[in-house]
């Protein structure tokens, strides 16, 4: 039985590919010019040479890996070389307009109405820092989602599954009695339900950068412990609230 539930953050509780997409077309006027913002999204989000998740297992620091993506960025659609110093005002610039972005995306907090009424506990896992996505929940509307877990907690993020095991620790259960829910597939219901919880619940949202899991979930009914949803709307019923 499910007694509670772990959240990725962004793109599952706030729609990070949104704020993405203003702080790279802001940043783009400048530096880019007239480029398609969809396909900046895209690139940054695909992030081709994994620099992200570097930096989730530990190998670079969160300001080195978005001046790499950056630079892979402007390398793609002819922007300049950005040095240190140029990436300094940069980085500046986008970390404004990505924090005016930030919304909470319009289904997550009806989810957590439902998870109160139900009496189930719930918190946030993230391959994001501790104190910054506490921010950012609450700059969204959601500081009741206590977050548990970032990447700076530990030095390492999802899937390494020392992350979720003190997840599952802090709030107060078993792994086996807690369900994660996360858009990216191998990293959060893949990387939960290998480390031993007891539901991987999956959201698609549109725009999703996902991996070909194509028959390892149930849509809308677990199987084998997990299970995909396109809205954070389904995750009563699968949870059976």
């Amino acid at each position: 039985m499910i007694r509670g539930v772990l959240f990725d953050v962004d793109d599952t509780l706030v729609d990070t590919r949104g704020a993405f997409r203003h702080a790279l077309a802001s940043v783009a006027v400048e530096y880019l010019g007239d480029v398609d913002h969809e396909d900046l999204v895209r690139v940054w989000r695909e992030d081709a040479n994994g620099w992200y998740r570097a930096h989730t297992r530990g190998e670079m620091t969160h300001r080195e890996q978005r001046h790499r993506r950056a630079n892979d960025l402007h390398e793609i659609f002819d922007g300049p070389y950005l040095d240190a110093a140029a990436y300094e005002v940069w980085d500046g610039a986008f970390e404004r307009f990505f924090q005016e972005g930030w919304a909470a995306h319009a289904d997550a907090a009806p989810a957590l109405d439902a998870l109160d009424a139900a009496g189930l506990p719930y918190g946030g896992l993230s391959n994001a820092a501790h104190e910054y996505q506490e921010g950012k929940l609450a700059a969204c509307g959601l500081s009741r989602v206590p977050m548990l877990v970032g990447v700076d907690t530990i030095g390492v993020g999802k899937p390494d599954p020392r992350v979720y095991a003190l997840a599952c620790e802090r709030l107060g259960l078993a792994p086996a009695e807690v369900a994660y829910v996360g858009d990216e597939f191998d990293v959060d219901p893949w990387g939960a339900v290998q480390a031993g919880l007891g539901l991987g619940v999956w959201i698609e949202r549109p725009g999703a950068h996902s991996r070909d899991v194509e028959g390892l979930c149930g849509d809308g009914v677990p199987v084998e412990g997990l299970v995909r949803i396109g809205s954070l709307e389904a995750l009563p019923g699968v949870l059976g609230l």
